[in-house]
């Protein structure tokens, strides 16, 4: 066995991270303590080596220094993954030794006096780990080396915030004893904590250096709080010293027995109960019960995720999304109901080829093509493992109550089979067929990209874009007027164009029927310059006479409209664009140019011809991929088509009949305008991660069958397998199997396809399972309203067709979140906004900092920093979870954006505060010895203030139940925070404190409950918006009943049938009363009385006399 011999001094840091690799050694060593002999530390004298810690891995074998043992120790997952990773791990610690640890302990010295100030800036930002995708030894010698400024710099206590979260699993078996560990940890590795009642035995010079420390400290703590005396500043003080860290460290609800914080902390609160909650099983639906399938009374409630891009990094939309997504969730789990919100990842096609065809380029120089496509595939898999669970982790840091054993990815095996079937399905019955048509194509990706991807930039004129692939910036915004030469005749057409390099590819000019400038032109033909071609002159009321001469080059292959025309009309398609953005197909010297170095080559031609006109500024859209940054190029394609003229007709009539219900209802018009007016989708992909196709070209090895041509759907057949194909094919063809040969499609369908069959895929469909007979259909889809079409649509449409049901009954969609002054949040602007800096906040230069990580050009970073600036001039401050959740639920207004102000996310945070200190004096006035009665129900002993307090409580439940059912959150928000803030802190709190102090026992009892009924239940109204604080405070509370839910996210939700103490009249009553109260603070304010014990009185206005009785008049 190895043996490990260390000095355990409590401030020796490095040897905490040699403690952690011996932890989790493969062999674990015995530990040998030495006592202190001065420094430097000395080993025993068997050691040839001079210094500790010193590890003897067998008899005679030794090594020392904590980097040599620590690297020695640890197993394999800690030295990173592959050569790569594990040189950024020897990188990381070489800095933390090096750099970190040298000024944390400057830092340190510093705050106990013992030597010059300094102060110790982090140089990174806040990430999961610092190297791959899991904890390594990067992280433990970081983590280590600040220890001490944790520990002994005041104003350096939020460090641990900038320490990865995954860190937490590793290190807490060795700094805390096993009671402070939760169920589900591991014991303390040999030698690194006392057992469980036992104190370290201290020798006398770590006690005179202890005792030492804590004089220095608690002079400089004393030397501070007199400066903020002076100063006039109010801050809130923090946790004691290494709160947050301990909590980190031990998750469970044992950490809430000792005092509570003098103020709120969101890492303190935030850092313990996620990993509690997932542990326990809160999140599960089987939570309660032996099966999911078992009969549940209380109903059921299942949501999907809209599944991530496995590329993604979390930004507000899923910030939103997730908040909204959780306070339903939690809310439908506190009601009793089975209750499940199934996590996923998208595969993202292109988004993640582009990613790892970067890596690939960056680190080894090569392109896809040149690795192969099998070995590419290994690459994106390999990345995936390594990288993609990270928006995971970003999930749970919001808070996130998934089941995470359910999550699914799109590319699983179980999904990718449900892929394979629908296509399969669809293909045979005709739904999915293979057509030629103009797609939206990147140049850089080679590939057919969706509409969704396609970002449509707004020009006010003549502009200059840059292109890759080009040095040069390219010109667009502009009109170019040229003409074309009339047939056997002088007259010019003239033809206006904002992309001239086309009309190489033109063949016809369309004009208006009913234009009279015009009419005698009809049926007549122009000459090309450049090929020749005759073109005829069309008409078509699709020409807008209006717009520059009335008359429009037609260029059907490379333009929608055009096409179109053509298609009417009969016209050639005439390709001059290659799948990389080059000309073909066109006379010298425009052959091999690329399409917009040709756009001035052009220009010129025209101009030395004398058909050039004019060059003027025309406002414009431009489409660019959002994902390669390039100028989108229509160019035609055979392509795998879903025909969708059938499946819109039955989604949209779904919604008629009301068995689909689309909130807001305003939505509904934009749904039937896009089933009643929909196009085939195109669904493939010309890329090589994703689901490859199963369609397989056909060719038949006998002269009596024709070879077939590539958009002759004829000659393709879909199968299973291969085998399965080739069947299908010698049965069509009328063959057997020997004479047929097969070419599986190079393509992979497109995201959406797979994402449409999310709802019943992640179930196991086709194959029957008790998740999909118990969870399909599922109950709602949250989402936003910008992916109505691209994303709902498809799942209801495929929802229908391939399982006969719709794959849920409601659909909520949420406004788009902007910034504060309203506009749409970009890059370019400065005025995107990470969640995480929102929760942990962020310096001014932090975010200038990410500027420079983007790929925004030198002008537009100058722009943003100046958009920073003013926005943001100290920085985001740090506002934690729950803030930024209630905030968002509280902004999402049914039918309106969200014009999102960090300040307002900042009030919310002293919202918690006060929720935090309105419990701690609550705990205070309750007395340790307080037990709540069985229920909630009044006892008959309670004062006016107390029914009213219960009566206000009441209508709280009422509003926050009907908001909720009706999706309304602003109004679900305004009630819990109105009873909190206005009603139970600024007046019952006040009211009860005489109360307290001098009432009667009875009085008092029956306060205390009345209390400890409005805590209760005012924390479970705020626990689906702000689940950590709402878990800190309500551990706190005693418990009614011996055996109650262990965590408030699976306590009863307040009902209106259990709440219900309105009493209207005594409401008015209290409302007159402090209406006086708050006039005469109002007239104390007018006056300037404040500090000034004024006497005031009330008089009421005299009643008016009575009315003299009148005798009745005379009969």
């Amino acid at each position: 066995m190895p043996t490990l011999y260390l000095s355990l001094h409590p401030d020796n840091f490095q040897n905490h991270r040699v403690l952690i690799a011996a932890r989790y050694a493969p062999t674990l060593p015995e530990v040998v303590e030495l006592p202190e002999q001065g420094l430097p530390l000395q080993p025993p004298a068997s050691c040839p080596l001079p210094k500790l810690p010193a590890l003897e891995s067998q008899p005679g074998v030794w090594v020392s220094g904590p980097a040599a043992v620590a690297h020695l120790l640890a197993p394999e997952w800690l030295r990173g993954q592959g050569p790569a990773g594990g040189a950024l791990v020897r990188q990381w610690v070489s800095y933390a030794e090096g750099e970190i640890a040298p000024a944390a302990c400057a830092a340190a010295f510093s705050a106990l006096g013992l030597a010059d100030p300094v102060s110790l800036a982090l140089p990174w930002r806040l990430r999961t780990y610092l190297v791959d995708e899991a904890v390594t030894l990067a992280d433990v010698t970081v983590a280590c080396a600040l220890l001490l400024p944790y520990k002994y710099v005041d104003s350096w206590w939020h460090a641990w915030d900038t320490v990865p979260d995954g860190l937490i699993g590793i290190i807490r078996p060795v700094f805390f004893p096993p009671e402070c560990v939760g169920p589900a940890d591991m014991g303390p590795a040999p030698g690194s904590a006392p057992a469980p009642g036992e104190a370290p035995v201290k020798s006398a010079s770590q006690l005179k250096k202890e005792a030492k420390k804590k004089e220095k400290l608690e002079k400089f703590q004393q030397k501070k709080e007199k400066s903020q005396q002076q100063q006039g500043e109010v801050r809130e003080m923090r946790p004691d010293p290494g709160g947050s860290l301990l909590r980190a460290l031990c998750p469970s609800p044992a950490d809430v027995t000792g005092p509570m914080p003098d103020a709120y902390s969101p890492q303190y609160v935030e850092a313990a109960w996620y990993p509690w909650w997932e542990s326990q099983g809160f999140f599960k639906p089987e939570y309660g019960r032996q099966r999911v399938s078992e009969r549940n009374p209380e109903g059921l409630f299942m949501m999907c995720i809209p599944p991530p891009n496995v590329t993604g990094s979390l930004h507000l939309g899923h910030a939103l999304t997730n908040a909204i997504q959780d306070a339903l969730t939690r809310w439908h789990r506190m009601r009793g109901e089975t209750t499940l919100w199934n996590p996923g990842c998208d595969h993202a096609g292109i988004a993640t080829q582009v990613v790892v065809e970067k890596k690939l380029w960056r680190e080894r120089g090569q392109t896809r093509h040149d690795v192969g496509r099998e070995a590419f595939v290994r690459e994106v898999w390999k990345w995936k493992n390594e990288k993609g669970d990270r928006i995971y982790h970003q999930l749970k840091k919001l808070g996130s109550s998934m089941d995470w054993d359910r999550a699914c990815f799109t590319m699983d095996p179980k999904l990718s089979y449900a892929v394979q079937e629908a296509f399969v399905r669809l293909h045979e019955e005709g739904v999915i067929y293979r057509s030629k048509r103009l797609v939206n194509w990147s140049c850089t990706l080679h590939s057919a990209i969706s509409d969704i991807e396609v970002d449509k930039k707004e020009l006010p004129g003549r502009t200059l874009l840059p292109v890759p692939g080009y040095k040069d910036k390219v010109e667009f915004g502009v009109l170019v007027s040229f003409a074309y030469k009339l047939e056997d005749s002088d007259e010019e057409v003239v033809v206006a164009t904002t992309r001239v390099e086309t009309m190489l590819g033109d063949t016809a000019v369309a004009v208006h029927p009913q234009d009279p400038r015009y009419q005698h032109l009809h049926g007549k033909h122009v000459l090309h310059p450049f090929t020749g071609r005759r073109l005829p002159i069309v008409c078509d009321d699709f020409v807008d006479m209006g717009f520059g001469t009335g008359a429009v080059k037609i260029t059907p292959a490379h333009d929608h409209n055009d096409y179109e025309v053509g298609q009417r009309h009969g016209l050639d398609c005439v390709t001059i664009i290659d799948d990389s953005g080059c000309l073909i197909n066109v006379p010298p010297p425009f052959l091999g140019m690329k399409r917009f170095e040709a756009r001035g080559a052009v220009l010129e031609a025209l101009k030395h011809k004398g058909l050039f006109k004019e060059v003027k500024d025309n406002p414009m859209v431009v489409p660019v991929c959002s994902r390669s940054k390039d100028v989108v190029e229509p160019l035609l394609k055979p392509q795998w088509y879903v025909r969708c003229e059938g499946l819109a007709r039955g989604a949209a009539d779904a919604v008629r009949r009301g068995d689909l219900r689309i909130l807001p209802h305003f939505h509904c018009k934009t749904w039937f305008q896009w089933m009643d007016n929909i196009r085939d989708w195109c669904i493939s992909r010309q890329l090589w991660w994703g689901h490859r196709i199963p369609a397989y070209f056909v060719t038949v090895d006998d002269s009596s069958v024709p070879p077939g041509e590539d958009t002759d759907g004829r000659y393709w057949v879909s199968g299973r397998s291969e085998e399965e194909a080739k069947d299908k094919a010698a049965k069509a063809f009328g063959v057997t199997p020997d004479k047929i040969s097969l070419r599986q499609d190079e393509d992979v369908l497109d995201t959406w396809f797979s994402s449409g069959l999310f709802p019943f895929s992640i179930f196991g469909w086709p194959n029957a399972s008790e998740d999909l007979q118990v969870f399909y259909p599922g109950t709602l889809l949250e989402t936003g309203h910008d992916i109505l079409f691209f994303w709902v649509a498809r799942m209801v449409m495929l929802g229908l067709k391939l399982t006969g049901r719709l794959p849920f009954r409601e659909v909520y969609l949420h406004a788009v979140v902007r910034d504060a002054h309203g506009r749409k949040m970009s890059k370019s602007l400065g005025n995107v906004i990470d969640p995480l800096d929102v929760i942990s906040g962020i310096t001014l230069e932090g975010l200038h900092a990410q500027l420079l990580e983007s790929n925004l050009e030198p002008a537009e970073v100058e722009r943003a920093r100046q958009g920073q600036k003013s926005d943001y001039p100290a920085g985001i401050p740090e506002c934690g979870t729950d803030a930024l959740r209630f905030a968002l639920c509280a902004y999402t207004t049914q039918g309106r954006d969200i014009n999102l102000d960090v300040n307002r996310i900042l009030g919310y945070r002293h919202f918690c505060n006060k929720l935090w200190n309105a419990t701690k004096f609550a705990i205070r006035a309750l007395g340790p010895g307080f037990k709540p009665p069985p229920g909630p129900e009044p006892s008959g002993a309670e004062s006016p203030i107390d029914r009213w307090i219960l009566s206000r409580l009441s209508l709280a439940v009422e509003l926050s139940d009907a908001a909720l059912r009706a999706y309304d959150f602003p109004a679900a928000t305004t009630a819990a925070y109105g009873f909190w803030l206005y009603e139970l802190c600024d007046v019952y709190l006040e009211c009860l404190k005489p109360v307290l102090a001098e009432g009667a026992a009875p009085a008092v009892a029956a306060a205390r409950c009345t209390l400890y009924t409005c805590l209760d239940a005012g924390l479970r109204l705020l626990a689906p918006f702000m689940p950590f604080v709402s878990e800190e405070l309500f551990q706190r509370l005693p418990r009614r009943a011996p055996h109650a839910p262990p965590s408030i996210c699976v306590t009863p939700y307040p009902s209106t049938q259990q709440f219900c103490w309105r009493d209207g009249g005594l409401e008015g009553s209290v409302e007159f009363v402090l209406g006086i109260v708050r006039a005469v603070r109002s007239l104390r304010a007018d006056y300037n009385l404040t500090r000034t014990r004024a006497n005031c009185g009330y008089q009421t206005p005299p009643p008016p006399p009575p009315r003299p009785l009148t005798p009745p008049p005379a009969p």
